[in-house]
């Protein structure tokens, strides 16, 4: 029973266990694609929306653009939260930045045209994780908008390189853990944040030692975990997609 306690969590999980995954397509029927993707408790819906045109700076050139958008809804987080005004706050900025990141990261430009997907991401229910289910979810609604844009005639086949996906880690009480909740991240050492490619290749590493410096060793185990869980997220991705 004391080794019990000592190798699981505080909501009873493994260090190497995500909490359970549900994601749910089309959820927003009104939007070239989208899902509602949830993580444990912690609920974002996806939607993804296409567009003619580019930025300016992005004009003539052939080429498409995928950006993102991040906000959570005033009651998400328990406590109300203030609707940002007409510019998100510098965490939500930050946020839908690297959402933005992550998913151009899998992206053919020039076989999207000169059209722009913007996908907008709006977390429900905060319980810890909310940017890296945003990045997982908000790929099962550019599948959807890029099918769409294929079906359509707007896009040529083969938009996508492969999928991405992202997870937290962090170092919590010594111990390196995959997929923190919020009670975990308040109180974590190293919270880091991986995306990656099914490849196996990393979009982006955004951690910080918060509570403490960390190692290479410890860096290695939070790398090893977040493989672990992306490849979970995958299936999950390709089974809300009926990919085999």
């Amino acid at each position: 029973m004391k080794a019990k306690a000592r190798n699981t969590r505080l909501d009873g999980r493994r260090a190497d266990e995500i909490r359970p995954v549900v994601i749910t397509p089309d959820f927003v029927r009104t939007a070239a694609g989208s899902c509602l993707i949830e993580m444990g408790d912690t609920r974002v819906i996806c939607t993804a929306s296409i567009e003619e045109g580019v930025p300016p700076w992005r004009a003539g050139s052939g080429e498409g653009w995928v950006t993102a958008e991040y906000g959570m809804l005033p009651a998400s987080t328990g406590r109300r939260k203030s609707r940002p005004g007409l510019k998100p706050d510098s965490r939500g900025l930050e946020i839908q930045r690297l959402i933005g990141r992550a998913l151009r990261g899998v992206v053919r430009f020039e076989r999207l045209g000169e059209h722009t997907i913007t996908l907008d991401c709006d977390v429900l229910q905060a319980d810890g994780g909310t940017r890296t289910a945003a990045i997982t979810g908000a790929y099962v609604a550019l599948v959807r908008a890029v099918q769409l844009g294929q079906a359509e005639g707007r896009f040529v086949r083969g938009a996508l390189r492969e999928e991405v996906a992202a997870v937290s880690v962090g170092v919590v009480k010594g111990r390196a853990v995959l997929d923190l909740c919020y009670a975990e991240d308040v109180s974590a050492d190293v919270d880091l944040n991986v995306a990656m490619t099914r490849s196996g290749k990393f979009v982006e590493l955004q951690g910080t030692g918060e509570g403490a410096p960390f190692d290479e060793k410890q860096l290695h185990a939070m790398l090893h975990l977040a493989k672990k869980g992306c490849t979970m997220l995958f299936r999950a991705q390709r089974s809300a997609l009926r990919i085999k």
